[in-house]
């Protein structure tokens, strides 16, 4: 009597296809998504293809048949040209100081109303307004209410103390144009530090105190480490905005006595000089460097949503 063996057949992996009833359940649920992502194609993706294409061409408004391809030379004579470069700089200085003063500021705001004190709903609404303001009414505000050589707030207050009466736009155009970008973005700091102040773990406060930790020691170790990702917001998400800023420098300066930024300069060579491809070009890279700086901020908004699920 032999005895046969028989060798387990080896187990193939199996691939099962999904039933078109799932498929379609999952069709049907990204549907109402199509309008507006079409819609979101059309007016941003769109646009930016063209203004891509006008880029690589030599396009004055007033010479529409003269346009002929350039290639790279548009990108070139931006990077390359005194005072496109100098616009450059101009938007990084303004962009650096406006946002840093912003979240100073709003740091020390935040730290105000995250005690509790009489009247801090009301003192929150008045803080929050400016961040309300369109901006252009925000900068007519500064330029005709406040800076003003004649009748402004400014030199009104300093003529009632005998102080100087200057003109504050000649003598300090930037400084300007950034104390009213301050002016309007140092609420929106102040509540995205607010909201990381009120995440805090209080217990772990409380126990650093009863150890004999000072509040400037609960501050530097506690505190600002676990602001550090909401700091980082802050600063990308106003840099975003204050880069591609139009509005306080046209209607303060109209671009004058050196506040020229790369977006009002885009201006200038299309509305002014109508010169197409270069304004184009201009734009381009003012879009790059907000895709950049885009970048980093949804990096750190993706860490705060991990950290803050990590908790729960």
């Amino acid at each position: 009597m032999t005895a046969t063996t028989t060798a387990p057949l080896a187990a193939t992996p199996t691939r099962t296809a999904r039933p078109p009833s799932d498929r379609l359940r999952a069709w049907a649920t990204r549907a109402p998504l199509l309008p507006a992502l079409v819609f979101m194609i059309v007016v941003t993706q769109l646009p930016f293809v063209a203004t891509l294409v006008i880029s690589f061409f030599d396009w004055n408004a007033l010479y529409p048949k003269a346009r002929h391809f350039t290639g790279f030379d548009n990108y070139q004579q931006v990077l390359s040209d005194a005072d496109l470069r100098h616009s450059v700089w101009t938007t990084v200085l303004l962009t650096v100081a406006v946002v840093v003063a912003s979240l100073v500021l709003g740091l020390l705001l935040a730290l105000l109303l995250d005690r509790r004190f009489r009247g801090r709903g009301f003192v929150r609404t008045l803080l929050i307004a400016p961040f309300l303001v369109v901006p252009v009414a925000a900068a007519l505000l500064w330029k005709h209410v406040l800076y003003n050589p004649e009748y402004g707030l400014l030199n009104g207050l300093l003529h009632y103390v005998g102080g100087p009466q200057p003109d504050w736009i000649s003598n300090t155009p930037l400084l300007a144009v950034e104390a009213s970008l301050v002016w309007q973005w140092t609420p929106f700091m102040m509540l995205i530090l607010l909201a990381g102040l009120q995440s805090r773990d209080h217990q772990q406060i409380e126990a650093a105190k009863v150890d004999g930790a000072s509040d400037w020691q609960v501050f530097r170790y506690l505190t600002l480490p676990h602001l550090r990702r909401y700091l980082e917001l802050g600063a990308l998400l106003g840099s975003i905005y204050i880069v591609q800023n139009f509005d306080a420098v046209f209607t303060i300066t109209s671009g004058g006595l050196g506040t020229a930024n790369l977006p009002y300069t885009v201006y200038q060579s299309f509305y002014q000089a109508h010169e197409n491809g270069l304004a184009s070009a201009a734009g381009v890279l003012v879009v790059i460097g907000s895709i950049i700086i885009a970048t980093f901020a949804l990096r750190v908004v993706s860490s705060l949503f991990r950290e803050e699920a990590s908790r729960a």
